[in-house]
């Protein structure tokens, strides 16, 4: 399994010393569908690569300094557009660990921007961000309203001249959700780092991750995520981690991630039935990097739809895409 290698090679990189051609290939490949090529041309740093890699290796370390540019400069413009507005714009995920210039950001690849604000700034912040360049991506009525009434951002925005996504939210998890995190504490406890930004405090930094990951997604992109768990993890005080997912009511996720970045990327720590097929899930790939075991990755997608919202809901929403024309990928 070539996520299996992935993980081995970033707990530890000297495991890429037997590795031949074909071990190469999984690794490589593995990586580019996790998103994790850059974090893992980072690990390798000290470690001796064949010639043909070191080329890989370099352009990923490349591409990602030039997305985390990007994210930034499109952080600071958001922020200029909010300007003026008495709303502390918090950022989220990858942005945020690049600004912070933490070791979670080194080597990320960085998607949209994510951004949260007080739900009751949504109407100001959507006004101030259109005016400054930014528009709807989704035009469909339905998802329009959707998102409006049972998500936790608003319909994602693009900008006209950069190209480049951003997310308002205004709490991390959809409002049908069966957790309620607390996101009055979050954006009131946020760390102010420059122009006007800030950033979750290291705490919520964690349980926002992991409620992205076991709370609420169907594990796209999980190895990743565990990975930002695991380099976040020795910022916080255990205690202090332990009463702030309390707080979140995202305790029993939070246990579960520290066990599973301890035993995927750290020391190994014991783990529970359900842990095992979660780190199943995470693990799903053969050696071309695509997904396998099928059935558990569906089961997963549909088990991130019964998370979201509540069964009649769910019937409903899944039946009028249905008639749109979605299907799961």
């Amino acid at each position: 399994m070539s996520a299996a290698l992935l993980v081995q090679v970033l707990r530890d990189p000297a495991q890429t010393g037997r590795l031949d051609a074909d071990g190469w290939n999984r690794l490589l490949a593995a990586a580019r569908a996790e998103r994790l090529i850059g974090t893992l041309a980072y690990r390798l740093d000290d470690v001796s690569v064949p010639d043909a890699v070191r080329p890989i290796l370099t352009d990923a370390k490349r591409d990602t300094a030039r997305e985390a540019q990007q994210a930034l400069w499109e952080a600071d413009r958001a922020a200029e557009a909010l300007r003026g507005l008495d709303v502390r714009p918090v950022l989220l995920k990858g942005t945020a660990y690049v600004a912070a210039n933490l070791r979670a950001g080194q080597g990320r690849f960085i998607g949209d921007l994510d951004i949260l604000v007080p739900r009751a700034a949504m109407p100001l912040v959507e006004r101030a961000l259109m005016a400054a360049g930014w528009e709807w991506v989704k035009e469909d009525p339905y998802d329009d309203a959707y998102y409006r009434q049972w998500m936790h951002e608003l319909p994602p925005m693009i900008h006209v001249e950069r190209d480049r996504m951003i997310d308002v939210h205004h709490t991390v998890l959809p409002l049908t959700a069966r957790q309620n995190p607390d996101a009055t504490a979050m954006i009131a406890d946020a760390i102010p780092i420059a122009n006007g930004l800030y950033v979750l405090c290291a705490e919520d930094r964690i349980v926002h991750s992991v409620a992205h990951m076991l709370a609420d997604g169907d594990m796209q992109g999980g190895l990743r995520n565990l990975w930002d768990i695991h380099c976040l993890l020795p910022d916080v005080d255990p205690a202090a981690l332990d009463v702030r997912a309390t707080r979140h009511g995202l305790a029993s996720h939070v246990r579960q991630a520290r066990r599973l970045a301890c035993a995927i990327y750290g020391d190994g720590a014991r783990l529970t039935l359900w842990d095992r097929l979660v780190r199943a899930r995470l693990l799903a790939r053969n050696g071309w990097g695509q997904e396998s075991r099928k059935l558990l990755v569906f089961a997963f997608y549909v088990r991130s739809h019964w998370l979201r919202m509540p069964p009649m809901l769910l019937l409903r929403h899944l039946w009028t895409k249905w008639r749109k024309g979605h299907r799961p990928q």
